[in-house]
């Protein structure tokens, strides 16, 4: 997700408990923790481009498609893309999201860029409170920022 978070050291919050329990609805731009339709059981963060029923040019740069495809994402999926469009893996490349693989929404960035001995002492997922809402991720816990 360069140039929003860094490939390593950043702390986010993920509001798991809105989007699961309170039906909030999503919006265009949100930052979205988001199981890879690549590589199941990594989570990647995205931004939420597409929800049902809009028409999204597939690849506004003309990289992976022709500048002028478009479609319109399917009723229960998303179109997200990452913010390095010339490195990321997103919609553009696996098309629609199931909204099933759809986990979380980025809240807020805790710490930008932790460095020194600190951030090697954070290893696996750092629970908050309270637990089902939020979750605190170092940067390689297994939250891919860039894939």
């Amino acid at each position: 997700m360069l140039p929003t978070f860094a490939t390593s050291g950043e702390l986010v919050l993920e509001d798991r408990l809105s989007l699961r329990h309170l039906r909030a609805p999503l919006v265009r731009g949100d930052l979205l923790v988001v199981e890879s339709p690549l590589c199941r059981g990594q989570m990647v963060c995205k931004r939420l481009i597409g929800l049902p029923g809009d028409v999204v040019c597939v690849d506004p740069t003309g990289r992976l498609a022709p500048s002028a495809e478009h479609v319109t994402v399917p009723a229960g999926h998303v179109w997200i893309a990452g913010d390095n469009a010339a490195w990321s893996r997103d919609s553009r490349e696996y098309g629609p999201v199931p909204m099933a693989l759809v986990r979380g929404r980025i809240v807020a960035r805790v710490c930008a860029a932790f460095t020194g001995s600190y951030s090697q002492q954070l290893t696996g997922q750092m629970q908050i409170w309270p637990p089902h809402k939020f979750t605190l991720y170092p940067s390689g816990s297994g939250v891919s920022f860039l894939t």
